[in-house]
């Protein structure tokens, strides 16, 4: 389909899905160099090979999972014009991702716990990757809660309908992304160790 043709409005909604797919690929590439540069530093002296990830992350791990069964519940309502459905949904959503937040920094309390820190000399190469790699994700779930307000904010403003779902589903889709990055990251740094 020629990106030229339609209405106004249509090669707006367009642009808007380019946008977003265009800042996943982008962010697709910068976790892909992080995990490049993990695999590439194992060959180290210093490098870890028996940490386990802390249980928190097991748990955000589930709960990111399951924000994005609530989201698509929200979606679904949305498409059957069910608000109450979709302010239930939307609001699941923001309180799992909160969750998600709150247990990886638990998770980052664990690791400390069992004497390791991001830098300094209780730092190490293979914590200060894992440190990293969460950080910049949590970045990206933040976006992503932010993204949900204001999608919130409309649905309140009663933006949003079976005809008029763009914001919506553009928030979902971002959502639905750090959702799986974070359980692809997570099985990576659980699973590396055994293949090594």
């Amino acid at each position: 389909m020629d990106l030229t043709e339609g209405t106004q409005q249509e090669k707006r909604e367009r642009s808007k899905r380019m946008m977003l797919w265009f800042g996943i690929g982008s962010l697709i590439m910068t976790f892909a160099g992080l995990i490049s540069a993990f695999i590439v530093s194992r060959k180290r002296e210093d490098w870890l090979n028996d940490f386990q990830l802390p249980d928190a992350f097991i748990i955000s791990a589930i709960l990111i999972l399951i924000s994005s069964f609530t989201i698509i519940f929200a979606k679904r309502a949305l498409k059957q014009n069910n608000m109450k459905m979709v302010t239930i949904g939307l609001l699941l959503t923001l309180g799992l991702g909160i969750a998600f937040i709150y247990n990886q920094f638990v998770g980052f309390g664990q690791i400390i716990e069992g004497g390791y820190n991001f830098t300094g000399p209780t730092s190490n190469v293979t914590i200060s990757f894992i440190y990293l790699i969460a950080i910049v994700h949590i970045a990206h779930v933040v976006a992503g809660i932010i993204a949900l307000i204001v999608v919130i904010y409309n649905h309140f403003k009663q933006k949003y309908n079976s005809n008029n779902m763009l914001g919506f589903e553009l928030a979902a889709n971002f959502w639905h992304f750090v959702d799986v990055l974070w359980l692809a990251l997570f099985l990576f740094l659980y699973f590396f160790r055994y293949i090594i």
